[in-house]
C-alpha cells in the first residue's frame, strides 16, 4: 500500500537470517509506512494477511486439550490481537505503532517485542501459570526465536531459517502448523 513492498521484505529477510538485529530492522521497516492512514492496517488485515497452513488445525488442537497459548510477535499488535481474537490465543503480545492524526508516524511505542522480548515473556508467562522449563512448547521460524526456544522446554521450527534450524528441537518444513498436533499423538 505504500509501494515499499520489496524494501520491508529484504530488510526483514536480513533480520531473520540473523544479518542484521531485530530492533533495527523493525525501525527501517517501521520508517517505510510514515505517513499511511491507520485504516490500511484493517486492509492489510483482511485482504493480504494469511494464515500459515494449518493454524487453526493447530489452536482447536490445543484449545481442545486444555493447552494455553501465546503469541508472541515482532510484528504489530494490531494483527495479532485480530488473531488472539480469530484464533483464540489466550495471551498475545507485539510491537505497538504510533499513530498521530489517523496516520502512521514511522515508529513503534512502547518496549520493542526482539529476540530478548520473546523469551521474558515466555518466561514470565511460564512462571505465572506456575508451569516448569519442560512444560512448555514453542514454535517460531526466525533467528529473532533463538533465546524462546531456549527458554522453553521443547522448540518446533517452522520452515525455519538456518539459524534457528541450528537450535531447534525439531523443524517442520513439509507440512502445515497442524504437524506439530501429530507429534505429540
Amino acid at each position: 500500500m505504500q509501494g515499499v513492498k520489496d524494501e520491508v521484505t529484504a530488510i526483514t529477510e536480513l533480520a531473520m537470517h540473523g544479518e542484521i538485529d531485530f530492533r533495527t530492522s523493525l525501525e527501517r521497516r517501521v520508517s517505510l509506512l510514515s505517513g499511511l492512514h491507520e485504516q490500511a492496517l484493517a486492509k492489510v488485515y483482511a485482504k493480504r494477511l494469511r494464515l500459515n497452513p494449518g493454524a487453526e488445525t493447530l489452536m482447536a488442537s490445543l484449545k481442545a486439550a486444555g493447552v494455553r497459548t501465546a503469541l508472541v510477535s515482532g510484528g504489530f499488535d494490531y494483527f495479532t490481537d485480530h488473531m488472539q481474537r480469530e484464533l483464540g490465543f489466550d495471551y498475545a503480545w507485539a510491537n505497538e505503532l504510533e499513530v498521530a492524526n489517523g496516520c502512521l508516524t514511522g515508529r513503534v511505542t512502547g518496549s520493542v517485542i526482539d529476540a530478548q522480548a520473546k523469551a521474558d515473556h515466555l518466561i514470565a508467562t511460564r512462571n505465572a501459570l506456575g508451569l516448569a522449563p519442560e512444560q512448555v512448547l514453542c514454535c517460531g521460524d526466525g533467528a529473532n526465536d533463538i533465546p524462546m526456544f531456549r527458554a522453553a522446554g521443547f522448540s518446533i521450527a517452522y520452515r525455519p531459517k538456518p539459524a534457528l534450524r541450528e537450535v531447534a528441537d525439531c523443524y517442520l518444513d513439509h507440512v502445515g502448523l497442524e504437524g506439530i498436533v501429530r507429534l505429540f499423538a
